[in-house]
């Protein structure tokens, strides 16, 4: 398993928290908070993608 640091989890009202984590290799990682060992992985370009159409109320059903 990699060495993922793990942010701060964030949390929208009524729904899971998740959590946002970056190794040393660039990659970066998204995972449930309190199951970061089951997580997806991609670019963090891609994930940042991913975080700012949910902000953005475009994906707020994945919450």
């Amino acid at each position: 398993m990699a060495n993922i640091k793990w942010e701060t989890p964030l949390c929208g009202e009524g729904n899971n928290c998740f959590r946002i984590g970056t190794d040393a290799d660039g990659n970066a990682y998204i995972a449930v908070a309190g199951q970061e060992d089951t997580y997806l992985t991609d670019t963090r370009e891609a994930l940042r993608s991913l975080i700012q159409d949910i902000k953005a109320g475009k994906a707020d059903h994945l919450l």
